[in-house]
């Protein structure tokens, strides 16, 4: 028996085990609620979606727990030194729908969108100058799996694309940076910034006011990573002042975003809702069940997360 243990609704938590038990039918899939006292007592492995810290420490044999979701940073930071390993959602679907939104907004900013959508609400008619997609350099921060398909799509649609990551990568068609000191001269090249880092303690407020005052001026940010990459009074202050001249955000601090939040009203943002690349159950599903099965039959955890990075 395997317990589905999530802070979602019961209707989202049901999708999730309705999917998972047609992927695995040979498993028991059951909400964690549904537990006995010595049900508790023998799980090995979990399903999990935001779970509650409480429940996971409350099964003792507890080897493994499988994240549906790719980010897991949440269950670190609430777990200090767990006594099970964690496995987040590896899933080629879920970096090719990140890189076809990447795509899409970089599009949004690349032929200036928001400014046509300022000049409708005055009734302007005024042409802007066109930028060669070839002309335009994006900056891709974060060159893990949808870090690299993403920069590849941008390439593929003939953009300049340059990347960063904490440690050396090779993309094709990609300049990449790497460590602190490659971070700056990213910066000082992305006419469009797109964030696609985990959050890590190293990551956590990297979008500063120091760093933000290394793009150049008139750049614009995507960022479909997470909220605390950004300190958001730094970026209010830069498009305020006109330094940056766009930011397209899907993640935030707080989410849902509160509604008397800056954030909906100024007319420099897209809001949007945590959309860049939902997890689709099924796909997720079929994932699980492949390693939960390869673990059945041989003993062997898939890789887990390393604590100390976070990732």
């Amino acid at each position: 028996m395997i317990p589905f243990i999530s802070r979602a609704d019961l209707a989202e938590q049901n999708i999730w085990i309705k999917h998972l038990s047609a992927a695995m039918p040979n498993e028991v899939i059951v909400p964690f609620a549904d537990l006995t006292a010595e049900q508790k007592q023998l799980c090995e492995i979990a399903i999990v979606a935001n779970p509650d810290p409480q429940d996971l420490l409350s099964l003792p044999s507890l080897k493994w727990v499988h994240s549906v979701w790719a980010g897991v940073e949440r269950m670190i930071n609430e777990l200090s030194s767990p006594s099970f390993s964690i496995v987040r959602l590896v899933d080629s679907n879920l970096a090719e729908t990140m890189s076809e939104a990447v795509l899409a907004w970089t599009l949004f900013l690349h032929r200036d969108m928001p400014r046509y959508a300022k000049q409708q609400t005055l009734q302007s008619w005024v042409q802007q100058p066109m930028v060669r997609a070839q002309d335009r350099r994006i900056g891709v921060l974060g060159l893990g799996e949808l870090g690299r398909v993403s920069a590849q799509r941008l390439v593929a649609n003939g953009f300049s694309v340059a990347g960063w990551s904490r440690n050396p990568k090779q993309v094709e068609g990609v300049e990449c940076f790497h460590g602190e000191e490659g971070l700056i001269p990213l910066l000082n090249q992305s006419d469009i910034l797109v964030c696609l880092l985990p959050l890590t303690m190293e990551t956590k407020g990297l979008l500063n006011h120091q760093n933000l005052s290394c793009l150049p001026v008139g750049a614009s940010i995507i960022n479909f990573a997470r909220g605390l990459i950004i300190d958001d009074e730094a970026l209010l202050a830069k498009l305020d002042q006109g330094n940056l001249s766009h930011a397209v955000l899907d993640v935030f601090m707080q989410e849902p975003l509160p509604i008397n939040h800056s954030f909906w009203l100024h007319d420099s943002i897209t809001v949007l809702p945590h959309i860049s690349a939902p997890t689709h159950p099924v796909s997720a599903s079929e994932i699980v069940a492949t390693n939960i099965k390869q673990y059945r039959l041989t003993g062997n955890i898939p890789p887990t997360i390393d604590m100390l990075r976070g990732y």
